[in-house]
């Protein structure tokens, strides 16, 4: 495998967000909020408040109300702490870049930069000695508000304290252990400059305790369920911090339904992953990921002398894993037979037994082994059978996937083994492993003239394949440091893109009229994006400096990393990108997968997969739009 909806945008410039009368039942939250807004009338956007009134005789505390994801619902609440009426409030605050305001009611809400002032509207500025009122907002973005000052006073109460801030998000909660009605949670502290006070503790919308540690049990819980849990922080004042990221858990047991209908969902695991990615097994299960696919494809086996061998014997099956890592919360022995990922991959099966895992060999790095193993199809065939059929952990394996990038072509190196070496490779496979095991293969979608495609002969190949993984990804990047810059992954061509045949659509075409049925063809989706930098034009096709930082290499990026740092500006050719400052990112969202898996449905092809696991976010929300999409 090669390497490791679009939000609408509106721009304030300062002008109000809304004076809205106030909502007296909220049935809808958020969307009922929104709209109020929406249907007011321009001139009722400009109304203002009086003159503030003298600091010292308000304060005003701030509440995350709730946080959907793509945005969030905020609340402040003024108080008259002074001897005498207040006529007019006014409060203002920071938040930090790539966080704003997009709706609000009960006072007018204007913005200059990062800095936001919330002023009361003509019905609700009067306020008794010991009176409060609140106004509230929607808005997007993972910052919580800093700097605030009321009627230009610090928000606890006077000029001479300093502002007291709500605390920070939580870190996301962790599970382990797991039982058939238990989940044990713990997070990551928030901070907060007076002190953080308690956690509460949420399943779903409802809260469930009340805790001042950092961990929670929750129990009573029902075997083959799934879960959600997230954590907001409180401070020694009574406020309420943003909410953590959200943990989705399924408690095993039950009856876990495979993916509906006969079509493939298929995701790779890194065994690399389990380093600096902190991703292991068990986060296929947190995430919700592990009931909503068919197939697990173990990356990577090398090629090595002609035969297949291991990969990384640590990871592979010896990593020792504690109670609260482990899939079933058991701890690994220092004396037992398996560990590591195998280990944990039996234990995945043994919750979710429709669940089928193929050991992948070669990938991009690995891939130039294959030329010489091609010269003895049988033996290499025989070498492979011997190592995933190893008694440790044959059972946790049900096939083989071959990974060659590419068949008498180049890649990371170049291989001129001819035509027919690919068939010949997969015929022996099958003959070797037999009707009871998987046969696979991950290929190239360079559906070029003359290209990779055209230099193999994977229509003969097909006769010996269960199915084709189609590498519909990578087709540009920032190996093009100059650009133009493209879409990694688009679905079809379109005007202006820099290479002819370089498309899914295209590549999908030309193996079908090769002769390789639809059905043993799998749509690729990366969960990962590949950007630029130095790039001062928004659409596609500008120019650039060179490749934009990643996390791990440059040019590359999660999708879950991207979703927060450079949301999505635009689409084009049935995949999103993204202009940020002088970066631009091409990946893939759940609206532009719901788009190429009703594609590959419409064209008949098996299924999809993806490359890989650990780019998704916490609960899995790339994995669950292709399982979406494929039903």
């Amino acid at each position: 495998m090669s390497r490791s909806a679009p939000r609408p945008r509106r721009t304030y410039g300062g002008a109000p967000l809304s004076t809205a009368p106030p909502p007296r039942i909220r049935l809808f939250g958020r969307l009922a909020a929104a709209a109020a807004a929406l249907a007011l009338p321009v001139a009722g956007l400009v109304a203002l408040a009086g003159p503030a009134q003298a600091a010292g005789s308000a304060t005003a505390t701030y509440t995350k109300v709730s946080d959907w994801g793509s945005g969030f619902e905020g609340k402040w609440t003024v108080k008259n702490t002074g001897t005498t009426a207040l006529t007019a409030w006014t409060v203002e605050w920071d938040f930090p870049a790539g966080t704003r305001v997009t709706s609000a009611w009960d006072a007018t809400v204007t913005a200059s930069g990062n800095h936001w002032t919330g002023r009361n509207v003509g019905w609700n500025g009067s306020l008794a000695p010991g009176a409060s009122v609140t106004f509230g907002f929607n808005g997007t973005g993972p910052g919580a508000p800093a700097g605030c000052t009321v009627n230009g006073g610090s928000c606890d109460g006077g000029p001479s304290q300093p502002g007291d801030t709500p605390p920070s998000a939580p870190g996301t909660p962790a599970a382990g252990p797991v039982t058939e009605t238990s989940v044990g949670l713990s997070w990551a502290a928030a901070t907060d400059d007076k002190g953080v006070k308690d956690y509460d503790v949420y399943r779903g919308p409802a809260k469930i305790a009340t805790v001042t540690g950092t961990s929670y049990a929750d129990t009573g819980l029902a075997k083959g369920t799934t879960y959600t849990y997230s954590v907001t922080a409180r401070d020694t004042a009574g406020q309420t911090g943003p909410s953590s990221g959200t943990l989705t858990v399924t408690t095993p047991g039950g009856t876990v339904p495979p993916d509906p209908g006969d079509k493939v969902t298929l995701g790779y695991f890194t065994n690399w992953g389990v380093y600096g990615r902190n991703y292991h097994v068990k986060n296929l299960v947190t995430s919700g990921t592990a009931a909503k696919i068919t197939h697990i494809n173990y990356a990577f086996g090398n090629v090595q002398g002609g035969k297949c061998t291991i990969g990384d014997a640590y990871a592979d099956y010896d990593k020792a894993y504690t109670a609260d890592q482990s899939v079933d919360g058991k701890a690994d022995t220092w004396d037992q037979p398996l560990r590591g990922n195998f280990n944990q991959l039996r234990k995945l099966k043994a919750q979710y037994p429709h669940l089928k895992v193929l050991w992948s060999f070669g990938g991009w790095t690995w891939s130039g082994g294959f030329g010489q193993a091609a010269a003895n199809p049988a033996a290499f065939a025989q070498s492979c059978h011997d190592l995933v059929e190893d008694p440790r952990w044959a059972d946790v394996f049900d096939g083989i996937d071959l990974d060659w990038e590419y068949p008498n072509a180049c890649g990371l190196s170049c291989d001129t083994s001819g035509a027919a070496a690919f068939t010949n490779m997969m015929q022996a496979m099958k003959a070797k492993f037999g009707p009871n095991n998987l046969v696979t293969a991950a290929i190239t979608a360079d559906a070029s003239d003359g290209g990779k495609i055209d230099k193999a002969d994977y229509a003969g190949a097909a006769r010996y394949a269960d199915f084709y993984n189609v590498m519909t990804y990578d087709f540009f990047g920032a190996w093009a440091a100059q650009g133009p810059t493209a879409p990694h992954s688009p679905l079809t061509s379109y005007a202006g893109i820099p290479q002819a045949g370089f498309n899914s659509a295209d590549a999908i075409a030309k193996l079908k009229a090769k002769g390789v049925p639809g059905s043993k063809l799998n749509l690729g989706i990366g969960f990962y994006g590949r950007g630029w930098t130095g790039v001062t034009q928004a659409a596609p096709g500008g120019t650039a400096t060179g490749p934009a930082q990643g996390t791990y290499e440059q040019g590359i990026e999660d999708y879950k990393v991207l979703k927060n740092s450079c949301p999505a500006t635009g689409t084009i050719a049935g995949t999103a990108y993204a202009a940020c400052g002088s970066n631009w990112w091409s990946y893939d969202t759940p609206a532009t997968i719901a788009g190429k898996t009703a594609w590959a449905k419409q064209q008949g092809l098996r299924g999809a997969f993806y490359w890989e696991f650990s780019g998704d976010t916490a609960n899995g929300e790339l994995a669950a739009a292709v399982h979406a999409g494929l039903r």
